[in-house]
């Protein structure tokens, strides 16, 4: 026989709940700065060496000793003697004797001897001479070997969310491999007989497996993803299930969490952990539920495509990026709403929409409708004490 929902708990307290349960990610791993982007860093980097390491040339010219330079004017140019060229990477051998110059490349390390650099575009090259009217002082136009980073200095911090340019500042102090907290581990379990993998024939009441891919997809930047088997709907098979994936930081089921007679996986978690809500007064999504056992936790997700994806991104997707220590950021703006739209009286509803031109225009179907989330760029809310909102309002969008 069926079973109702026992309480129907506030989608604000839901996200409550789902985030005060949510720890963060403790384990570590080493891995290749070549994968190291997007991660935590698990470590303070300090600099064991000067970067660039030695004095360089800022721009192309002639590297010279300062004092040579002084007096030279339009009136008493001074000629100075060409002895060499340097270019990035030279070593840059012979050493500058007085009124000697030397060729040099941006980037290239400076000559001994030399204190400065000519830009190539205030000389006159005359025979294997330079002619110049205007002095340089020392350090004109050199960067210091610690211009960049300097030894001794923490140039990244332990928390930090390592982007290209961090891992630019990993490479230029010779690491090949840097500590970052480990992803979580999350396990998707499809479950109902009525579904079948993609690619397999379907038969006459079949359908294919979505949710295990849309869940998936929006998930595996964040998170190690393990997809299940298809689970069938019986007592001892979802028991089974569960108990060989509770090493996992999550388990996320699709469909076995409503209120059919075949739905029991909220009688699984409540006798072996505990179920901190099951069923949510929002549309769509009502029968989600949230539980844990040991240390995992477990997310039971409507097994309606939109209503699973959109309850990933509003529940599941900010609970999985605060145990990974991402930061989740909503992208949102206002938009005017094209069409009127009609709500449910007593529940929080998602709204997915499509925004064009500045107009938010209604694509919500059905929750077993996976167009309701394609042709959608984002959703709006409306409120359980809501019943229609008109057209041409102000509506705030939340972008996918």
């Amino acid at each position: 026989m069926m079973k109702p929902f026992r309480e129907l708990i506030n989608f604000e307290d839901a996200k409550i709940i789902i985030m005060e349960k949510t720890g963060v990610m403790e384990r570590k791993e080493e891995v290749s700065i070549l994968q190291a982007c997007c991660r935590v860093l698990a470590e303070d980097i300090v600099a064991d060496r000067n970067i660039p390491g030695f004095s360089r040339a800022a721009v192309d010219g002639y590297a010279v000793r300062a004092e040579d330079t002084y007096g030279a004017s339009i009136k008493n140019p001074i000629r100075l003697r060409i002895v060499d060229k340097v270019f990035a990477g030279d070593t840059g051998s012979k050493k500058i004797d007085k009124a000697e110059c030397i060729q040099i490349a941006t980037g290239a390390a400076m000559p001994y001897g030399a204190d400065a650099v000519i830009m190539v575009e205030n000389v006159k090259v005359e025979d294997e001479h330079i002619v110049i009217t205007k002095p340089v002082y020392p350090g004109a136009n050199v960067s210091p070997e610690d211009e960049d980073i300097s030894k001794g200095e923490t140039v990244l911090r332990e928390g930090d969310v390592l982007n290209p340019s961090k891992v630019g500042v990993l490479a230029a102090l010779g690491r090949e491999r840097v500590v970052v907290y480990s992803l979580p581990e999350i396990a998707i379990v499809p479950t109902g007989s009525e579904l079948v993998p993609p690619g397999n024939k379907l038969e006459y009441g079949k359908i294919y497996d979505i949710n295990s891919y849309t869940l998936s997809s929006l998930l595996m930047n964040f998170s190690r993803i393990h997809v299940h088997d298809i689970v069938e709907d019986d007592e001892d098979s979802m028991e089974e299930c569960i108990d060989s994936l509770l090493h996992m930081d999550y388990i996320i089921f699709s469909g076995g969490s409503s209120v059919g007679e075949r739905d029991i996986l909220v009688d699984i978690i409540e006798r072996k952990g505990e179920v901190f809500f099951h069923g949510i007064a929002l549309k769509p999504g009502k029968p989600t539920l949230f539980g844990k056992i040991g240390s995992t936790l477990i997310f039971g997700m409507p097994g309606y495509p939109t209503s699973c994806l959109t309850n990933a991104y509003v529940l599941l997707l900010p609970s999985v990026k605060k145990m990974a220590r991402l930061p989740h950021e909503e992208r949102k703006g206002y938009a005017v709403l094209a069409e009127k739209i009609v709500s449910t009286i007593g529940r929080h509803q998602i709204y997915t929409v499509k925004v064009r031109d500045g107009k938010a225009y209604p694509v919500f179907k059905e929750s077993g409708a996976i167009t309701s989330m394609s042709e959608a760029d984002g959703y709006i809310e409306i409120p359980g004490n809501v019943e229609y909102i008109e057209e041409e309002s102000k509506v705030l969008v939340k972008y996918f």
